[in-house]
């Protein structure tokens, strides 16, 4: 699909994120010369034709006090997967939740879960309550904690935008 200058314009701003006001559409609109309405029905056009993948939230975590977190990870029979990562997904301490093609034979898992907290025991006991919750106890897990953090930011759809050539001195 070709972009039009007003896309650009639009997906330009956005990608840094919706700035954190009470109408951040607005705010963008007027940032980029069209109405609050125009970047909504835009975004929802960009979102159909597959332009836009995605558009949600990039929460950073460490800054909220959550200094722990954990991708858990189990093997879980293929045909039970979509069912047990819909009741994982459904647990409000789980941020993300996703199957993955298991990579035999060293990597058996095939459903992960991030899971944050403020300490590793207290992610520990969220990981054991997912586990219950899910029905996943007996299928084989690892825990894997992160050890540091790394800037999170949002999908970047365009380069940076063009900038005009500096006119040369005579």
């Amino acid at each position: 699909m070709a972009l039009n200058d007003k896309d650009r314009r639009l997906l330009h701003a956005l990608q840094d994120g919706l700035p954190l006001v009470p109408r951040p559409y607005a705010a963008v609109a007027e940032a980029v010369g069209l109405s609050e309405a125009d970047v909504v029905a835009r975004l929802a056009r960009l979102a159909d034709e597959g332009v836009v993948k995605r558009f949600g939230v990039v929460v950073r975590h460490r800054e909220l006090g959550y200094r722990a977190n954990a991708m858990t990870v189990w093997d879980v029979p293929d045909e039970a997967v979509a069912a047990t990562g819909r009741r994982l997904a459904e647990l409000d301490f789980v941020t993300l939740c996703y199957r993955r093609p298991r990579r035999l034979p060293d990597w058996p898992y095939n459903l992960f879960a991030m899971i944050h907290g403020r300490d590793r025991a207290s992610v520990l006991r969220l990981v054991e309550q997912a586990t219950e919750v899910a029905g996943l106890a007996g299928h084989p897990r690892a825990i894997l904690f992160s050890r540091r953090g790394f800037k999170q930011r949002g999908a970047r759809y365009l380069g940076q935008p063009a900038r005009p050539e500096p006119a040369l001195a005579g």
